[in-house]
Order: structure tokens, then C-alpha cells, then sequence
């Protein structure tokens, strides 16, 4: 099929203008609050927009794979719906990307023929139950034989599960039967196909993302030798490729989401009157709405920087220190914004059908799902201290302003990054240092395009706001807290013991 690749802005403004009339529709707003799942009716229409087109290679019909024009995408949906901004993530950064870039050939017409013309989606199985984030130990297995790959294990939370057309399923070659290979293949899998459907066990009662189904996924598939993904060099760097990527377009989702967050913020305090005056003339209300003007302004130099650098073309394998801030840095802002959102909204924010409410539980997993951001701060805090000892370098702030990244955007924090790190650090050490470099990078993100003439007010009242946040996590990496949990608490405990 081959569409008539329409002006993005036209075609991006239609998209919006579909979501608006279908979102603004009271009864579809609430059922999609309260309900699981979302009308087939209302899919269909959106679907009939074709928003995946840009995730599919031009020689096959689509707009191509710009980044800008997925992330315009994930923001146009997140505004209305974040639960179905991250349907559409699924797709693009789990599926159609990794099949554009590392398919055979054979197999791609087909795939993205059905996605353009019948609406049909995919996801990514990796999650298992006994291996969460430990995705180098799945159990889940594929053996091949004439002409197939058996494919057999447990998978769970996979996003679209008994939803989803086509899986992109990570296993393990079994080299015998106790031992199983050490690097990690990628198969697609069509459930339309015999031999090749999904059982699935169970589907969970999630808290949030109502329009989304999770559950526990059993598989013994099999799939033809041409549905095997090819790596560049390993099939280890080809998953950090296609994860690293997928956490750059956090961004996306985050876009949207928070942009709505600030309208409504806005527009409330605008028209809620306490005592002679609005909520605006209140201080803290000020200082509250700036941070969701902070988030607006991170995830805004995210979406630019990520539209430049994670495109196929570009292997992101070892490009961790960007995509976990960006995944672990705007999840955090989002959930953020949501929570001063319904603060601002009094009870009403507490309503199921409230935006600030719903955006509270939907936007939760967001710092869970794709690596924690525990771990992903702890991660970039390893990257730097790594990167500090190859270069014997103790003094964070010397470090900072020798390395690209970072050089300019660490001059606003001199004062507060002026320590030295000489020592082995504690978890939740590494984790507040985490956050601080993340936020580092993400201020050199917003200088960055402030260069390229984004609002300056904007910019400087960030700084400020970062700057805040940063002296509070230093302040706390320097603090000596070593508590552990006392595990028989009980005992000797009792309050009323003692009333």
C-alpha cells in the first residue's frame, strides 16, 4: 500500500484534530476512565488515520521512520490519552523499528502491509516471571530445526497481550538441554499463523493503563528460519539498540502528557477564586506550576535531542547514559506533574475521571516498566564513575566540564558539584547521584535548544528550577544515612504500650 505521504503538519494536525472529537466526547472519555479495553469503534476511526505509518520505511509505504514524526505522534496521542500514546509506543519503538532495521528483507512487505492497512499491532515479549529486569538469564528457549525455530517459554506483562498480531519474542539458543547460549535471538512471531499462537494464561487486573491488556503469556510457537532478526554484531547489543532506543522515545509520550497537565493546571488556577482572587496570586501555587513549566521544558530539549540521534540509522547499543536519563528523568517529571495537578485540583483531581487523576496511576508505571529508574540511575552513576577512574579523576565537577556532554550544562551547578567521589558508594548513593547527573544532561539538552532559539524565559526559569532540585540530591548523597530496615519491628513497639 502506498499512501500519500501528506505534508506532516497536515498530517500530524488531522491526527490531532481525530483525537480531540473522539477524547472530548464525554461517554468515550469516561468509559475509557472506568472500562478496560477501548471500543473497537473508536480504535478503528483512529486507526483509520494510519498514526503507525511513521514508524514504516518509505519503500514500503510509510512516512519513513523520522524520529520527529514518531515523537509528534506519542505527543499528539499523550495529550489526550496516555494510555494510548503508549500503544502506539509499543508499536513503534518494540516492533516496527527493530523489524525495519533488523528483518530479513522477505518478511517486511507482509508485516507492514497488514499494519497499514488493517490496523494490526505488535509488541515486544522479553519480561518473564522468575527474570524481570534480569533479561540476560530468560529462560524462554528456541532450538531449530528444518527450516523453523521452536520457540518455547513463559513471558508476562507484555503490553497488547491477546491483543497484538505479531509478537517480536527474545529467547535463548538451547545448546543442550540443561544449557542454554548466552546471547539473546529475536523472532517474530504471527498469531494468524498455525503453529504460531500465543496462549495466553492469564490477563492482570493492572492498576492504570486501563486501555491496555497485561497478562501471563505461554509459549510453544513455531516460527520459519526468515522470521529470525539479524544483528548488527551480537543479539545482546541489538536488544540494548532497539531498549535504548525505545527509552529515547520516552520523551514522546512524556511530550503530550505533561503539555496537557500545564493547560490544565493553568486554566484552573486561572478560574478557581480564593478569597478576592485567583489561585495565581497564590505563591506556592506559582512555585507549584513552575515545576510543571520545568518538566514542559526538559521533555520539550529531550524530544529535540532524541529526534537527532535515535533514528535506525544510528546503533544505540552503547548509548546508556542518554537513554536512561531520558527514560528515568521525564518519568519522573511526568508523575510529578500529574501529582501537582491534582494537588492544585482539590477534591475533584481525586475523581476517576479527573486527567490529573487518572494521569497519577497511568503514568506510575512509567518509572517501573523498561528498567526501573532505580536501577537506571544507578547505572548512569556507574557510567560516570567508570569513565572517572579510567582518567583517575576524583572531583565530580572537574570531570563534568571536560566531558562533551556535559562541559556546558555543568557551569550552572559549579558550587553544588564540587565534591569528590573517592570512595565506593552505597546503592542509594549511586541512585542519588543517578538523579543529579541526570538532570545534568538534561539541562544540557535545554541549552542546547535554547541555542536554537526556544524561549529564554522558559530556559532560565528551568536552570533555576534544576538547580533547586540539584542542591536538595546533593545535599542528600552527602547525608550519612545507612538505616536498614528492622525486619522484627513488632516487638517492643506498640504504641499503646505506652499511652
Amino acid at each position: 500500500m502506498q499512501l500519500t505521504k501528506t505534508n506532516y503538519s497536515d498530517f500530524l494536525k488531522d491526527f490531532e484534530d481525530t483525537l480531540k472529537h473522539l477524547f472530548h466526547k464525554q461517554s468515550v472519555v469516561n468509559n475509557l476512565n472506568i472500562e478496560r479495553g477501548i471500543p473497537s469503534a473508536v480504535m478503528s476511526e483512529i486507526m483509520s488515520k494510519v498514526p503507525l505509518s511513521v514508524s514504516i520505511p518509505e519503500e514500503y509505504g510509510g512516512r519513513g521512520c523520522v524520529v520527529k514524526e514518531c515523537l509528534g505522534v506519542l505527543a499528539a496521542a499523550s495529550y489526550q490519552s496516555l494510555p494510548l500514546s503508549l500503544i502506539f509506543g509499543i508499536n513503534i519503538a518494540l516492533f516496527l523499528e527493530p523489524v525495519a532495521k533488523y528483518a530479513d528483507e522477505s518478511v517486511k512487505k507482509e508485516i507492514f502491509d497488514r499494519f497499514l492497512k488493517n490496523g494490526n499491532m505488535g509488541g515486544l515479549m522479553i519480561t518473564e516471571p522468575d527474570y524481570g529486569s534480569d533479561a540476560l538469564n530468560m529462560k524462554t528457549a528456541n532450538k531449530q530445526q528444518d527450516g523453523s525455530y521452536q520457540i518455547k517459554g513463559t513471558k508476562h506483562w507484555q503490553g497488547l497481550t491477546g491483543l497484538a498480531d505479531y509478537w517480536l519474542i527474545a529467547c535463548r539458543k538451547e545448546i543442550s538441554e540443561s544449557e542454554l547460549s548466552r546471547d539473546i535471538d529475536f523472532f517474530i512471531c504471527d498469531v494468524s499463523q498455525d503453529k504460531q499462537q500465543v496462549v495466553v494464561e492469564e490477563y492482570y487486573d493492572n492498576l492504570g493503563l486501563y486501555m491496555i491488556p497485561y497478562g501471563l503469556n505461554k509459549l510453544d510457537v513455531e516460527v520459519p528460519t526468515a522470521m529470525k532478526l539479524q544483528p548488527e554484531t551480537t543479539g545482546i547489543k541489538m536488544m540494548l539498540d532497539i531498549l535504548h532506543r525505545s527509552r529515547m522515545q520516552f520523551p514522546g509520550m512524556g511530550m503530550g502528557f505533561i503539555h496537557r497537565m500545564l493547560d490544565e493546571a493553568i486554566a484552573h488556577c486561572k478560574t478557581r477564586i480564593v478569597g478576592v482572587d485567583n489561585l495565581l496570586a497564590l505563591d506556592q501555587v506559582q512555585f507549584q506550576l513552575s515545576r510543571i513549566q520545568t518538566a514542559y521544558t526538559i521533555c520539550s530539549a529531550m524530544c529535540a535531542r532524541s529526534s537527532e540521534i535515535s533514528g535506525i540509522t544510528h546503533n544505540l547499543a552503547s548509548e546508556s547514559l542518554e537513554a536512561n536519563s531520558m527514560k528515568a528523568v521525564v518519568t519522573d517529571l511526568m508523575q510529578e506533574s500529574a501529582q501537582i495537578l491534582v494537588q492544585l485540583s482539590g477534591a475533584n483531581g481525586y475523581r476517576v475521571s479527573h486527567i490529573g487523576g487518572r494521569g497519577i496511576i497511568d503514568s506510575r508505571p512509567f518509572q517501573i516498566f523498561e528498567g526501573s529508574n532505580e536501577m537506571l540511575y544507578t547505572q548512569i552513576a556507574d557510567m560516570i564513575i567508570r569513565s572517572m577512574k579510567k582518567q583517575k579523576q576524583v572531583q565530580l565537577f572537574d570531570f563534568l566540564k571536560n566531558f562533551k556532554l556535559t562541559s556546558e550544562a555543568c557551569m550552572h551547578f559549579k558550587t553544588e558539584l564540587s565534591f569528590s567521589i573517592n570512595e565506593a558508594l552505597s546503592q542509594r548513593k549511586l541512585v542519588d547521584l543517578g538523579k543529579i547527573l541526570g538532570r545534568v544532561v538534561s539541562v544540557a539538552y535545554v541549552l542546547e535548544l535554547a541555542n536554537k532559539g526556544f524561549r529564554k524565559d522558559l530556559v532560565d526559569n528551568c536552570i533555576v528550577s534544576i538547580k533547586q532540585e540539584v542542591s536538595a540530591l546533593v545535599a542528600s548523597y552527602k547525608s550519612d544515612n545507612q538505616v536498614k530496615v528492622i525486619t522484627d519491628f513488632s516487638e517492643e513497639s506498640s504504641w499503646l504500650h505506652f499511652a
